[in-house]
Protein backbone atom coordinates (compact mmCIF):
# COMPACT_ATOMS: atom_id res chain seq x y z
CA UNK A 1 0.00 0.00 0.00
CA UNK A 2 1.29 3.42 -0.80
CA UNK A 3 1.87 6.05 1.94
CA UNK A 4 -0.76 8.47 3.21
CA UNK A 5 0.60 11.28 1.46
CA UNK A 6 0.40 9.35 -2.00
CA UNK A 7 -2.95 8.30 -1.66
CA UNK A 8 -4.27 12.05 -0.50
CA UNK A 9 -2.26 12.86 -4.56
CA UNK A 10 -3.99 10.36 -6.00
CA UNK A 11 -7.52 11.42 -4.29
CA UNK A 12 -7.74 8.33 -2.57
CA UNK A 13 -8.03 10.51 0.48
CA UNK A 14 -9.76 13.69 1.00
CA UNK A 15 -7.85 16.78 2.13
CA UNK A 16 -8.52 20.31 1.93
CA UNK A 17 -6.10 21.09 -0.89
CA UNK A 18 -5.13 24.95 -1.31
CA UNK A 19 -2.45 24.87 -3.89
CA UNK A 20 -1.82 22.41 -6.90
CA UNK A 21 0.52 22.50 -9.87
CA UNK A 22 1.83 19.98 -12.37
CA UNK A 23 4.60 18.89 -9.42
CA UNK A 24 3.68 20.10 -6.16
CA UNK A 25 0.16 19.94 -4.01
CA UNK A 26 -0.57 22.24 -0.81
CA UNK A 27 -2.87 21.09 1.30
CA UNK A 28 -4.03 21.94 5.07
CA UNK A 29 -2.20 19.93 8.18
CA UNK A 30 -4.52 17.82 10.03
CA UNK A 31 -3.02 19.19 13.66
CA UNK A 32 -1.87 22.85 12.95
CA UNK A 33 1.03 23.77 15.10
CA UNK A 34 0.37 27.78 13.62
CA UNK A 35 -2.82 29.19 12.91
CA UNK A 36 -1.36 28.98 9.26
CA UNK A 37 -0.07 25.33 8.74
CA UNK A 38 -0.23 23.64 5.59
CA UNK A 39 1.56 20.87 3.97
CA UNK A 40 3.97 21.02 0.88
CA UNK A 41 4.60 17.41 -0.96
CA UNK A 42 6.31 16.70 -4.43
CA UNK A 43 3.78 14.67 -6.47
CA UNK A 44 6.03 11.71 -6.80
CA UNK A 45 7.03 9.36 -3.91
CA UNK A 46 10.43 10.70 -2.17
CA UNK A 47 11.05 9.81 1.52
CA UNK A 48 12.81 12.37 2.73
CA UNK A 49 15.38 15.22 1.09
CA UNK A 50 17.99 13.00 2.52
CA UNK A 51 17.00 10.36 -0.61
CA UNK A 52 16.51 12.90 -2.83
CA UNK A 53 18.91 13.05 -5.88
CA UNK A 54 19.81 15.11 -8.80
CA UNK A 55 17.06 14.06 -10.63
CA UNK A 56 15.11 15.29 -8.14
CA UNK A 57 16.46 18.93 -8.17
CA UNK A 58 13.84 20.65 -9.86
CA UNK A 59 10.79 19.48 -7.85
CA UNK A 60 12.94 20.22 -4.69
CA UNK A 61 13.27 24.11 -6.23
CA UNK A 62 9.21 23.92 -7.02
CA UNK A 63 8.33 23.20 -3.37
CA UNK A 64 10.28 26.37 -1.95
CA UNK A 65 8.46 28.68 -5.39
CA UNK A 66 5.09 26.67 -4.09
CA UNK A 67 5.81 27.42 -0.27
CA UNK A 68 6.20 31.27 -1.19
CA UNK A 69 3.27 31.14 -3.17
CA UNK A 70 1.00 29.36 -0.71
CA UNK A 71 2.19 32.40 1.63
CA UNK A 72 1.16 34.96 -1.01
CA UNK A 73 -2.00 33.30 -1.47
CA UNK A 74 -2.78 32.74 2.58
CA UNK A 75 -1.85 36.55 3.23
CA UNK A 76 1.29 35.91 5.54
CA UNK A 77 3.84 36.48 2.61
CA UNK A 78 4.71 40.13 4.16
CA UNK A 79 4.31 39.51 7.89
CA UNK A 80 6.40 36.23 7.63
CA UNK A 81 6.24 32.13 7.56
CA UNK A 82 8.46 29.46 8.40
CA UNK A 83 9.30 26.95 5.84
CA UNK A 84 10.45 23.18 7.45
CA UNK A 85 11.16 19.97 6.09
CA UNK A 86 11.86 16.98 9.21
CA UNK A 87 14.23 14.15 8.22
CA UNK A 88 13.97 11.27 9.90
CA UNK A 89 12.72 10.14 13.12
CA UNK A 90 15.49 12.19 15.21
CA UNK A 91 14.55 15.01 12.98
CA UNK A 92 10.64 14.81 14.02
CA UNK A 93 9.66 13.15 10.17
CA UNK A 94 6.60 11.15 10.75
CA UNK A 95 5.27 10.70 7.64
CA UNK A 96 7.89 9.34 5.68
CA UNK A 97 6.99 11.29 2.54
CA UNK A 98 8.96 14.14 1.75
CA UNK A 99 7.03 17.03 2.86
CA UNK A 100 7.61 21.14 3.42
CA UNK A 101 5.20 22.66 6.45
CA UNK A 102 4.65 26.59 5.80
CA UNK A 103 4.06 27.51 9.73
CA UNK A 104 2.62 31.31 10.09
CA UNK A 105 0.24 33.15 11.89
CA UNK A 106 1.84 33.62 14.95
CA UNK A 107 5.52 35.09 15.51
CA UNK A 108 8.32 32.30 15.55
CA UNK A 109 10.77 31.79 17.86
CA UNK A 110 14.41 29.82 17.11
CA UNK A 111 14.73 27.60 18.77
CA UNK A 112 12.03 26.33 18.01
CA UNK A 113 10.10 23.83 20.62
Amino acid sequence: MSCIFCRIVAGEIPARRVYEDDDVLAFADLHPQAPVHILLIPKVHIESVAHAGPEHAAVLGQLLLAGAAVARQVGVADSGYRLVTNIGEDGGQSVFHLHVHVLAGRPMRWPPG
